[in-house]
């Protein structure tokens, strides 16, 4: 077989066999049990969706999720960059990893400022989730209750069927 017929083959056949793995594997967007069932995963518009929500609900979540959307931008774009904060974190850890003598309350400090900041951030979450989730009638909210704990039994049932396998 000629060069020529060799690339034009492999230019019809790899797109074909590109796009039938993408598919298999659910596509670009693919999630994998490992992604669907970390914690806070359960508040998830998959849910929500099965809540018959009434569309003033809707465009009240919307609303919400839009404002969270800004509100993340525009303290992005106000923060120092990613690469400029990991240095400066780096610093400060070298600067107690790599002194003379173990400064104990040095460390303490760092690791304290790392806490309340990932307490802050864990508070927020929920403040937001709470918002969203008093839009619901008391009827949604126990159904949605509902919902999460059936998530959390097929992750548990996936959790469990995963090790076996492993063995």
């Amino acid at each position: 077989m000629k060069i020529s017929k060799k690339l034009i083959l492999a230019s019809v056949v790899l797109p074909l066999i590109i796009s039938t793995s993408a598919f298999a594997f659910g596509g670009k967007n693919h999630k994998g049990p490992h992604e669907e069932c970390r914690p806070g995963f359960g508040f998830d518009r998959g849910i929500m969706k099965d809540l018959d929500l009434t569309d003033t609900q809707k465009d009240q979540l919307k609303t919400l999720r839009q404002a969270n959307k800004d509100e993340i931008k525009k303290r992005f774009s106000e923060n120092k960059p990613k690469a400029e904060m990991r240095a400066e974190r780096t610093q400060k850890m070298n600067d107690v990893l790599l002194a003379d003598t173990f400064d104990p309350a040095k460390a303490t400090a760092l690791a304290q400022a790392f806490v309340n900041k990932q307490v802050e951030r864990q508070v927020d979450m929920l403040s937001k989730q709470h918002k969203m989730l008093s839009i619901l009638t008391p009827d949604q909210k126990a159904k949605f209750v509902e919902l999460q704990k059936e998530h959390m039994e097929d992750c548990n049932d996936m959790a469990r069927h995963k090790g076996k396998d492993r063995k």
